[in-house]
Order: C-alpha cells, then structure tokens, then sequence
C-alpha cells in the first residue's frame, strides 16, 4: 500500500532530520576512492547548484549524473561524501541546491543540471568543452530527491534512473512508470526503510521488458552517504553508473545474472530483463579543440558546415540520436540542418534546436544560444524518435 499523506510528511521531515545530523560527515578520503581525486564548485551560469568534478580532468568524457538530495532540500554538499566518491571514479555529478545552501529544490533543477552540462560541453573556450558525454546522463535521488529523478525520468537524455529509499506517494503518479524506457535501479534500506513499501509497490508496476535492479540493505532511510566515501550506497551507486554509463561490464557482474556479486552479499536483491551485454559503449575520447568531427560528415560548405548524425541508443519501437555541428573555415551566425529520416521514423522531442516537422524531411534550426559558432566550433543537438533511427541523413548550411 502506498504511504498515506502523514506518513508522505514525514519521510520529508525525517529525511530533513537525517540531513541536519550529517551536516558535518565523516572525513572521507580525499577526493574520494576512485583514480580522479574529486571536488566541488559552482558556477555563475548554473545558480543554485553544486558541481562535482575531477581535479584534473582525465582524458575520457565524463559522463553525467545529476542528483536530487533527501528531503529536497537546497544544500548541495549534503551528501558530499557520497557525490564525491561517484565524481572520482570519472563521472560529472551535479547536485541540486548551493554547497550548504537552504530552502527546497524542485524537479526542474536536475533539467537545469542536463541543460547547463549540454551547454557546457559545446562552448568553445570552457573547460568543459568537449570533455563530457552528455549521451550518457543518469539521474538519482534519495527520498523526496527520488521523486524528482522520477519526474525527469522521461527526459530523452537520461539513459537510466537511481532511485534511493524513495517511492512515488499515490497511485495517480503511477504515470511515471508507464513512460519508463531506460533502464532503472532501486537501492533501499530495507524493509525499515519508510519508503519501503512504496519502493515495492513501484516495482510490481515496472513495465515489462523494462530492465531494473532493486537492492535492498538493512540500513533503514538514512542510508550510508554520510559514511567515508558514501559507504556501501556509494560503492554500488558507482558500480551501476559505470555499467550503464561507460559499458563496464565488470561491474554488470555486480546486478546481471544469478550468480551476480550482490546476489551472495549482505544485499537483499531482485532482477528484471537484466543481460550483462546490456551496457553502453565506452566514451569515445574528448573532441579536438579544433571541434573537427572525426566521423563520416555529410557535407562542408567550406564557409557552411558540416554534420554529423550518430544513434546513440535504439531500443524496440524508439531510438535517441545526436547530431554534430561543425562550423566550416569561417564563423556562423546561424545553422540549419536537413534531417532525412528513413521510413517509419519520426521525431517526438528535440533538444538544442528547433525542429520544423517530425518525419521525412525535417529542418532543424539552432536555438539563439547556439547559432554563432567560431571557425571550426561544434555545438550537438539531439533528439529522439520512433521507429528505426539508423540510415538517416544530415546536410548542414550556414548563415
């Protein structure tokens, strides 16, 4: 049965509590215990929110993870052992709220967080640019942070979902589950746990063929994110991030399968539709400060552009591709991109541009904060669709 409106109030107000008694978490080791020692920052562009990150930038993209806190409250660093440990092992981790910050978050915070990433990673000069996989974006939280990460969940570039000790709180949100396509992960704390029964009851509704993990570890609500390095929390949180996000198939070992490494451990762990082959392909290596594509393109104007069109995930029924923009030997103010797609596909949401059509033919044009582009600059839009995303076609012109 679902959490009734008291109980809803208090995993709120418990998970407020939990927050305030680790404002002060245990010393974690420095940087976390991943090989890219890690730390946090903000920016001016992305307010209210606190980014983890790699001292020193290693040569793979870093995939994205984007993360809702315990009782949706605004204080970035309020797992910071946790985040820092996820951020170490290679991963972006941007959290919702400023390091100790106050107040509450919302679930267009974790969008703010995808777009800002996106962003990021295009503009020439940063240095971010062309150092992130931004089609590879997860998105988790625990408690009321959980909540959010399902409500972004159908956004086309998350690639998988983490749910921590959370459950929707009604039947009316079970919309949220139907739309499920990417694969999804519980970890709770066990049948102490007060999202518990809500987590459960979410997982009797998954839809079939969905791949998902649920693991469950006697630690009640409070999880262990305030222990070195995020704990036992932090340790699978990086072994399932690592799957799904750069094709460690090592570390499927630990949720796929039977004999799976969680399987004989002090987890609790149930599986669905889960094949150790079921990863993504590793990063590809950061783009050249040129932005050169170093795949087939479709076409160069010389003072014009060129494309790129790449699927990045194809599933039964839908598909999400990216497509690369290139700016050609003399800077742009505007692009427009042809997009002919093959029979039976179309278009249903579009990011980084703006779309005229949804089959065929279609035209995109660049939205107004990535049209100027300096010679040889890249900006990436993407999309996704149904059907089959593979054999279509991209011309570039530019203004």
């Amino acid at each position: 049965m679902r959490l009734s409106a008291g109980l809803a109030a208090a995993v709120v107000s418990l998970a407020a509590g939990l927050i305030a008694v680790g404002a002060t978490p245990a010393d974690a080791a420095v940087g976390g215990s991943g090989p890219y020692p890690a730390d946090y920052e903000t920016s001016a562009t992305l307010p209210n929110h606190t980014i983890y990150r790699p001292q020193t930038l290693p040569s793979e993209r870093l995939p994205v993870f984007v993360w809702g806190n315990g009782g949706c409250a605004a204080n970035g660093t309020g797992q910071i052992n946790f985040l820092r440990e996820i951020s170490s092992h290679g991963f972006l981790v941007i959290a919702s709220g400023a390091p100790n910050g106050s107040g509450s978050t919302t679930s267009q915070m974790l969008t703010q967080s995808i777009d800002w990433a996106v962003a990021e990673n295009s503009r020439q000069g940063g240095k971010y640019y062309g150092r992130l996989d931004v089609t590879q974006v997860a998105a988790g939280g625990w408690s009321c942070g959980g909540l959010e990460a399902y409500a972004v969940s159908g956004d086309p570039r998350v690639t998988t979902t983490t749910i921590f000790s959370s459950g929707l709180l009604n039947d009316a949100d079970d919309y949220q589950l139907r739309r499920l396509t990417k694969p999804i992960a519980y970890f709770i704390g066990g049948p102490g746990d007060i999202a518990y029964p809500n987590a459960i009851d979410d997982w009797g509704k998954l839809p079939s063929g969905l791949p998902a993990f649920m693991g469950n570890l006697n630690v009640g609500h409070g999880g262990t994110y305030d222990q070195v390095n995020g704990g036992e929390f932090g340790r699978v949180a990086v072994l399932w991030l690592k799957w799904r996000l750069k094709g460690d198939r090592t570390a499927g070992t630990a949720f796929a399968g039977a004999d799976c490494g969680l399987c004989h451990s002090q987890w609790q762990v149930q599986q669905k539709n889960l094949i150790l082959d079921g990863g993504t392909s590793p990063s590809t290596p950061p783009v050249p400060p040129s932005g050169s594509p170093s795949t087939s393109p479709s076409s160069d104007h010389g003072s014009g552009c060129s494309a790129v069109y790449t699927v990045q995930d194809q599933w039964n029924g839908g598909f999400v591709a990216s497509v690369s923009v290139t700016a050609g030997s003399t800077a742009l103010t505007s692009w427009r991109v042809s997009l002919g797609l093959p029979a039976g596909a179309s278009v249903t949401s579009l990011w980084n541009g703006v779309a005229s059509g949804s089959s065929g033919t279609v035209t995109v044009t660049n939205q107004s904060y990535n049209g100027r582009l300096a010679a040889g600059q890249g900006t990436t839009f993407g999309f996704q669709g149904t059907g089959t995303g593979g054999g279509a076609t991209v011309t570039c012109t530019g203004g």
